[in-house]
């Protein structure tokens, strides 16, 4: 057998769920007093999908703490099975979970658990996002008065924009800290998270509706300033004070990066 016959063998294997090897793999390999070819070989095959299981398990802390090992274990193995490996990281690995649980489960199940991944999953998008060059109050503070009517800004590549109809970001914390489930809930009206990072640290916050749309408008439907001033007419005189403090809050947070420069 060709070295390459060799590896595609031992791949199938070790991606397989049998733990019998075929005769031609065994047969290339020897075994020793302590420890025969086929234990060897089992070694291996376990070792590999226990691995694979970790990394689930690290990636979505909160939804294996609400199911619970078995059903977690149960739900990652069926997991697997539909969407092996195909990258060389593990990093990887979990992108499609949330999607899969709308298919594995009943959806009054699925969809509060889907939606506790994807906040999951967007943790780890935006700590491994690069973190782009955010605009400072200091760089606003000396942008000349003319400009501001046409600034335009955009949310930083590392901004995860969530849309939570259920309790998931109570259920996260909960989960995260091992205080009491709060159980899960369907929220009244949905709620935005924002989950960024500032330097090594994770970041999230919930937005009132009002903010989320004039964030929205602004930093992803391309309003420029006097745009987002003019959506909130409704304030009358207020407008222009309340698109301000919004600003300086986004930017405290950093959030935006500066856009059509």
């Amino acid at each position: 057998m060709q070295l390459n016959d060799w590896q595609r063998e031992l791949e199938a294997y070790l991606l397989g769920q049998d733990t019998t090897a075929n005769p031609a793999l065994r047969a290339s390999l020897l075994g020793s007093p302590a420890l025969s070819a086929e234990d060897g070989l089992a070694i291996y095959h376990n070792a590999y999908r226990a691995r694979l299981l970790e990394a689930l398990r690290g990636d979505y802390h909160a939804v294996h703490g609400w199911l619970g090992d078995e059903a977690f274990d149960a739900l990652a193995g069926a997991y697997i099975e539909a969407h092996p490996s195909q990258h060389f990281s593990l990093r990887w690995l979990g992108a499609r979970l949330a999607s899969f649980i709308e298919g594995y489960l009943m959806a009054e199940q699925s969809a509060p658990l889907s939606e506790l991944a994807r906040l999951e999953w967007a943790f780890s998008l935006a700590f491994d996002t690069p973190a782009g060059e955010p605009l400072s109050l200091q760089q606003m503070a000396s942008l000349p008065a003319a400009d501001w009517p046409t600034l335009q800004v955009r949310l930083l590549p590392s901004v995860q924009w969530q849309s939570c109809r259920y309790n998931s970001v109570a259920v996260w914390r909960a989960l995260k800290d091992g205080t009491a489930f709060p159980g899960s809930t369907r929220l009244e009206q949905p709620q935005v998270c924002l989950i960024w990072r500032q330097g090594l640290i994770s970041q999230y916050r919930s937005l009132e509706p009002g903010e989320a749309a004039a964030l929205h408008g602004m930093a992803v439907a391309g309003w420029s300033f006097a745009e987002l001033c003019a959506q909130l007419s409704e304030l009358g005189d207020n407008a222009p004070l309340q698109a301000a403090t919004w600003l300086r809050q986004w930017l405290s947070d950093g959030l935006l990066q500066r856009y059509g420069i």
